[in-house]
């Protein structure tokens, strides 16, 4: 409580509302991507940070810079058995590089630099503080913290530039760059192009990558596939490969009979940048080592997309229209589950953007990230492609998107079903469902109605049928500022 206090006293911290903790940590997920730099989520004790685990989870895998700020019962209350009480310092250890719990008044301002400091160390961690609620109210002397600067990350080793040029010299074609972190971005993606036009290396996107530079006049590599069948299709035929902030891939799940990485049996790996190091850079040293031309254009010759006026409205249909009419500098909050394929193949062909993946895999991210990245670019468009399944489990950021304006077009692809669970149902090998088991993947009965749902939260909305009606809406909340639902019915 004397930290909300303080909002009243310190005017240039933003205080944003989020319903549920969850929420909360999904937008500093966003707000961290977008900026590069921490929000912190302010939870109550154990069970509040709790429930802001799963989005934290999907942060901790972002390599996202958060502080989480968790009250804990006054130091000489921590010793009853209150309602409350919990370890938090178990639930902050499954997803923080940094845990504190601060004793004494005097050492806060010390203890929050550090944890600020901890949260920025590269590549970017979750930070946790716990602070004791008579640290906040005791008096105290001498509390200011340090000035926290933000690190510069460490440069790769010049042998594992000379390395990785080696590689693709006598690879022939058999080699490929992985790319993860900050090198899916815009520079990382122009320098890493260029070494695929001189060197004709492939070159993939980790699945996971939090934030892609993607659209026209962007080099567009492969983003490796959910499925380990179609990433080793795709991988297939691989000698080596070279990761730039990545890990080598490894399927989502285990399947039987089915190796846990979809890489050739033999394919070797070396690393060109750490996780924590600066990748971009050491692409653009190995394409300086590989005489790569400076300048190299990835602006395709292409036709002018025109968005889907009429028919049955289709997972194609949605990626035509998000294609021809997503606005330049846009923010894609990527949540789609099993309509992402389809939808991202056509959103290549759409302006400049870019899009923020779901990371971990808990789901539940993408309306609240959507809320984090508008707060941090308030000028720029934020689209969130939401299923409906996973929507449910955080849309009350329609409430804070509502309350602070943001400038966010949430899509919900409504197909009334866990549709993903259908797919790994079968691949698992289980046996064929019945009715208690479809019931238990079945999202109607009643129907979700995120129509009525999203205008009692606030959020204006439509709901589309038709393709017609679709690219109508669409078109509609593109061209104004502020929050609305569109609610496709497949």
């Amino acid at each position: 409580m004397h930290f909300v206090a303080g909002l009243d006293r310190v005017r240039q911290m933003r205080g944003v509302l989020c319903l549920y903790e969850g929420v909360c940590s999904g937008a500093a997920d966003g707000y961290a991507r977008m900026r590069g730099a921490p929000a912190a989520i302010l939870l109550h004790l154990g069970p509040g940070l709790g429930n802001a685990l799963s989005n934290l989870h999907n942060a901790r895998k972002a390599k996202s810079p958060v502080v989480a700020i968790v009250g804990e019962h006054a130091t000489w209350h921590r010793k009853y058995d209150a309602p409350l009480t919990s370890d938090i310092e178990a639930f902050a250890r499954s997803v923080s590089h940094f845990i504190k719990t601060v004793e004494d008044p005097a050492a806060l301002g010390l203890a929050v630099s550090e944890t600020i400091a901890a949260a920025l160390a590269p590549p970017g961690h979750i930070a946790t503080l716990i602070v004791p609620a008579d640290i906040s109210w005791l008096p105290a002397a001498g509390v200011a913290g340090l000035f926290v600067d933000r690190p510069i990350r460490a440069q790769a080793a010049a042998e594992n530039i000379e390395n990785a040029a080696r590689v693709l010299r006598l690879a022939n074609h058999r080699a490929a760059l992985i790319l993860g972190g900050s090198c899916a971005q815009a520079a990382g993606l122009q320098a890493a192009g260029r070494i695929a036009a001189k060197t004709g290396a492939r070159v993939f996107i980790d699945r996971s990558a939090p934030r892609v530079a993607a659209g026209i006049g962007n080099f567009q590599p492969t983003k490796i596939p959910y499925f380990p069948e179609d990433a080793g299709a795709a991988l297939a035929g691989l000698t080596h490969t070279i990761l730039a902030e990545a890990n080598v891939p490894i399927s989502f799940f285990g399947y039987p009979d089915t190796p846990s990485s979809p890489l050739p049996e033999g394919c070797e790996s070396s690393t060109l940048a750490a996780l924590e190091e600066d990748g971009a850079a050491a692409l653009e040293a190995l394409a300086e080592e590989c005489g790569a031309p400076r300048q190299h254009s990835f602006s395709a010759e292409h036709a002018e997309i025109q968005p889907a006026t009429s028919g049955t409205l289709t997972i194609d249909a949605m990626g035509q229209t998000l294609a021809a009419l997503l606005p330049e500098r846009g923010i894609v909050s990527d949540e789609m589950i099993t309509a992402a394929g389809p939808i991202l193949q056509h959103l290549s062909r759409a302006a400049a953007h870019e899009q923020l993946t779901i990371t971990g895999g808990s789901i539940g991210q993408g309306l609240p990230v959507a809320v984090g990245a508008a707060v941090a670019c308030p000028d720029r468009k934020v689209v969130a492609l939401q299923a409906d399944g996973s929507a449910m489990y955080s849309l009350q950021a329609l409430w804070t998107m509502a309350r602070e304006g943001l400038d966010v077009v949430a899509v919900i692809f409504a197909n009334r079903r866990y549709r993903i669970l259908d797919i790994e149902m079968r691949r698992t090998g289980a046996p064929p469902m019945g009715q208690a088991a479809d019931n238990m993947l079945d999202l109607r009965r009643p129907d979700l109605d995120f129509f009525s749902l999203s205008r009692g939260l606030g959020v204006p909305a439509t709901r589309a049928a038709t393709a017609e009606e679709f690219t109508r809406a669409f078109q509609a909340a593109v061209e104004q500022r502020g929050p609305c639902l569109i609610e496709a019915l497949l």
